[in-house]
């Protein structure tokens, strides 16, 4: 192909990966978040909602949040908040973009480093379209996928103009970029090692020695191993200094931020057996994509020996197979040791979390066997007349199939409930989902269904914390009480440190009217130096649901740690005006005025008091001073008007109720007010 016609091919080709990978995945941009680490990494995080500040900066650098050091990564999720807030739909495409800037830039550097344009378009459009990389690109949480997997590229294309021309600038810009990709996840601590076998293939570095013809000689092949290999890996060290700092960080983090590996939890039998048949799976996987879920829980009762024996046999001979071959055809050794190697740091050997394996953990080693797949086909059929014709048929049907399952599973990321009931329909066993899926249950109000969910969970898992503490939320919502109260208490034992579920047990505990041990667990969550708060929570919950004496007593009580508590005080006149004692109501919400002559609440609280015993011009004179802070209250313009209205000032009631409609044309205490003013006149 000559080089004019390849540019123009070359060209078409970015243009169609990029057109087409981003129709599959436009829908993104009508997804919610997820409450399954979307809330760790933005939700539920004032740091990274707040957006680009110099003290989010540094929290990023320093914070063990999210049991990894990824400050780019943190940083990146600011820079969104900053420019969005938190409108899922803008943070989705930004995945997106990176999905798209990682296609066309793994089909950059395989083009150049192998001159070979159509095998390398095939990689790119595999891994662009391949389903098993929607949940890096679809899932808020997993930024650090599509980001570490843009600098892991352009790791490589640094590398590969630096093979082309050796020069320190260029290693240096190498090492830096390289630098900046272990700040956005600790995968890429592979990468020196993917280096290493980019020098076999395809920028052939290793020095071989003239090789006579196998043919005419029995005098076997030889190869100058030791200078290459030597130089080679001397020049890999600056790397692997920073990968050994990489891994050292992730560890401490990983033990301050929670995570620390599940030696205990899982034996080194059972992570080796599932390493071994995870290998496999991921390949079937590869090859038919169906049942993907964004949890495969670890099998009950672990891996039969047997069958991971077998699974290892296996996998032996394929490394014999492709390692045998590579001798002719180097690409093998590339793509199967990649494969093999990138897995490594999540193939569970070290267990992290409780997953047995992962979609997202394919997103950079399915490139090593795409690489097989891709230049393996064109090879295989390289004598064939029809070849053309052949691959391109082929690589139609592939890639058409690919993008309609990658077109379903996309649409199961589009929410919570979503996703975590498909989850639940090709998985078994699966506790982490129960829990997640009777959550998202409890938040759309069926406490019921989430009950049955809860359940399930605790039969796998009888020693959760977690699921004992949300149990109990949707029990309490079911007015099972003492039932919510139990779980609770077993949560709490299991992690008497849960301010929480103190919290929420003390909710439980006013409920069932135990208002003193309900103090206690409030003291707990508030800190013992506030007990003020715990009194003032017990009485705005009793104040909810209607319990005005006994609100008004826990109301006092907070006030003789804080007598000038605003909030309490304001709180403590309703109270009292809800049961009729308006001199008391009166004599509280002076009190809080005088502790905050601004506090509108009190003002608006008081219009309505002193107006109910027939002091009208004191009445207006609050109203006033209300709509003189929020002149946007609908209602308190309404009030207002009742009270011209009362004091015969008919056109000033009339315009009051005419402002409060146009603040709010729904409102129809302000309409019926106006229609009867209108009548008088």
């Amino acid at each position: 192909m000559n080089k004019p016609v390849e540019k123009h091919w070359y060209l078409l080709i970015c243009a169609c990966l990029a057109l087409v990978t981003l129709a599959i995945y436009l829908p993104v941009r009508n997804h919610e978040f997820i409450h399954y680490d979307d809330d760790t990494y933005v939700t539920d995080n004032p740091h990274v909602l707040s957006g680009l500040t110099i003290e989010n900066i540094r929290w990023a650098f320093t914070t063990p949040h999210g049991a990894n050091w990824h400050p780019l990564t943190w940083l990146s999720h600011m820079l969104d908040c900053s420019l969005f807030g938190k409108t899922p739909g803008p943070h989705h495409l930004i995945n997106v973009i990176f999905h798209i800037a990682n296609t066309l830039l793994l089909f950059v550097v395989l083009h150049r480093m192998t001159k070979r344009i159509w095998p390398s378009a095939f990689v790119a459009a595999l891994f662009a379209l391949h389903p098993l990389h929607v949940e890096s690109v679809a899932w808020v949480a997993e930024r650090k996928d599509v980001l570490s997997t843009l600098f892991w590229l352009l790791t490589i294309l640094a590398y590969a103009r630096y093979a082309e021309r050796p020069n320190l600038t260029r290693y240096l810009l190498t090492l830096a970029v390289f630098a900046l990709g272990l700040m956005t996840k600790p995968m890429l601590v592979t990468l020196p090692f993917v280096l290493l076998l980019l020098d076999y293939w395809p920028l052939e570095r290793f020095k071989f020695d003239e090789l006579p013809d196998s043919r005419t000689t029995s005098k076997p092949p030889t190869i100058n191993y030791r200078l290459s290999i030597i130089s080679l890996l001397l020049e890999k060290l600056p790397f692997l200094l920073l990968t050994g700092i990489s891994s050292i960080i992730t560890f401490i983090v990983q033990q301050k931020g929670g995570s620390v590996p599940s030696f205990a939890s899982l034996g080194f039998k059972s992570r080796l057996t599932n390493a071994v048949v995870s290998y496999l799976a991921y390949i079937g996987k590869m090859i038919y994509p169906t049942r993907l879920a964004v949890l495969y829980p670890h099998p009950a009762g672990g891996i039969p020996v047997a069958r991971a024996i077998i699974f290892g046999v296996l996998l032996l001979l394929m490394t014999a197979f492709f390692l045998y071959h590579a001798r002719r055809h180097r690409y093998l050794a590339l793509g199967w040791l990649w494969y093999l190697g990138t897995l490594v740091p999540v193939i569970g050997i070290v267990q992290v979390g409780v997953q047995a394996m992962a979609d997202r953990y394919t997103y950079v080693p399915l490139i090593g066997l795409f690489l097989i797949v891709a230049f393996g086909a064109a090879d295989l059929l390289k004598n064939l007349s029809a070849k053309k014709y052949i691959l391109a048929a082929s690589a139609f049907l592939v890639l058409t199939t690919l993008t309609v399952v990658t077109s379903i599973q996309l649409k199961y990321f589009k929410d919570g409930f979503t996703l975590f009931d498909h989850t639940l329909a090709v998985t078994e066993n699966n506790y982490v989902m129960h829990n997640n899926y009777a959550n998202v249950l409890n938040n759309l109000e069926r406490p019921a269904e989430a009950v049955e969910h809860f359940k399930e969970a605790l039969r796998f898992l009888p020693d959760s914390f977690e699921v004992h503490n949300n149990y109990g939320n949707a029990l309490k919502k079911l007015d099972r009480i003492d039932d919510a109260v139990r779980h609770y208490q077993k949560a709490l034992k299991l992690n008497p440190k849960a301010h929480l579920t103190h919290y929420n047990l003390a909710l439980a505990l006013v409920a069932k009217g135990q208002y003193d041990e309900a103090i206690e667990h409030y003291k707990i969550y508030f800190g013992p130096d506030f007990e003020d708060d715990a009194h003032y929570n017990v009485a705005t919950r009793l104040a909810s649901e209607g319990k005005l004496a006994e609100a008004i007593e826990q109301y006092e009580k907070a006030l003789k740690f804080t007598p000038d508590r605003v909030e309490a005080l304001s709180n403590l006149g309703y109270a009292f005006a809800q049961k009729g004692e308006h001199s008391r109501a009166l004599e509280y919400y002076q009190k809080a005025l005088a502790a905050d002559p601004n506090d509108i609440i009190t003002h608006g609280r008081m219009a309505l008091t002193l107006a109910s015993i027939g002091r009208y011009d004191e009445a207006i004179e609050k109203c006033r001073i209300v709509l003189k802070a929020r002149p946007d209250d609908a209602e308190m313009h309404t009030n207002l008007g009742i009270l011209l209205q009362h004091q015969g000032r008919l056109d000033e009631a009339i315009t009051c109720y005419r402002r409060a409609l146009e603040i709010d044309p729904a409102s129809q205490k302000a309409r019926d007010q106006l229609n009867a003013a209108l009548a008088l006149k």
